[in-house]
């Protein structure tokens, strides 16, 4: 029998530098997902993980490894308590303090044309956002969702017509307890001047013209609606929206912006 030959564990040794790492850890890597969704269903997609702990001053290096062996040994559907049992397994696992995880990943709604019914799956970017700081754990999810706006002053300016355009709603909400993807999203596009659809007919469409005609709203006029919605909402804890309306009319796009973090009381 061969004598085991002992490996020596550079990244375990200690460092003398005497500086601390606030995160190390891996970035963008690829890995299955399943994703807890609206009325027990469950999604299968691709998901890219980022994943960070801290590192005292006096140690050397984290084990790598140990991030990956986690996604292949889990076999949780992840959700917003999902996300918080990952935080404290890789806590655990790398003996850390802290602990952060960034999941993004497609998700996929089938949405039925207004007039026609006819059914599309359409694609959304989200992501679960979580911290871990000993044995506190914050979770955020955020969606970026597609939708139309048509602009209040062309519409009342114009002996006819208005210019329109593709709009992009970002929202970022730290939340108390589960709140579903669908009604974050399903959220957006009710404050848009309408929604946008995978596929549809032409009376769909006549339907989606006539709709956002009679809804107009300024990039002001969705950032602020959205966030009347999340004010109003007590498992929003803190949030942050942004509405890009790319314009079809410049060569630059409309943006705003509203931050809110309701734990804090106003003076």
């Amino acid at each position: 029998m061969n004598d085991l030959v002992a490996i020596a564990d550079v990244q375990g040794a200690a460092d003398v530098r005497r500086i601390a790492i606030n995160q190390v850890g891996i970035k963008d890597l690829r890995h299955p997902l399943r994703i807890a969704g609206r009325g027990g269903a469950v999604q299968h997609t691709v998901a890219t993980y980022s994943m960070y702990v801290n590192l005292p001053h006096d140690a050397r290096g984290t084990h790598m490894s140990r991030f990956v062996e986690i996604l292949n040994s889990s076999d949780t559907v992840l959700s917003v308590a999902g996300i918080q049992q990952l935080l404290a397994t890789v806590q655990r696992a790398l003996g850390a303090e802290q602990a952060h995880i960034e999941v993004r990943f497609p998700y996929f709604i089938t949405k039925r044309a207004p007039v026609s019914g006819v059914a599309s799956a359409l694609d959304y970017e989200v992501a679960l956002l979580g911290e871990r700081n000993g044995d506190a754990a914050s979770v955020s999810l955020k969606v970026l969702v597609p939708v139309t706006s048509l602009c209040p002053c062309s519409k009342e300016i114009a002996n006819y017509g208005a210019h329109n355009q593709r709009s992009h709603v970002t929202v970022t909400a730290r939340v108390a307890e589960g709140v579903l993807i669908e009604e974050l999203i399903e959220l957006v596009e009710r404050e848009a001047s309408c929604e946008i659809f995978g596929l549809i007919k032409r009376p769909d469409e006549k339907y989606i013209t006539e709709r956002a005609y009679d809804n107009p709203k300024f990039v002001e006029d969705m950032v602020r609606d959205v966030a009347a919605r999340l004010n109003d909402d007590p498992r929003i804890l803190a949030y942050s929206v942004e509405t890009e309306n790319f314009e079809s009319i410049h060569n630059h796009s409309a943006y705003a912006q509203i931050s809110r973090d309701k734990t804090v009381i106003p003076r």
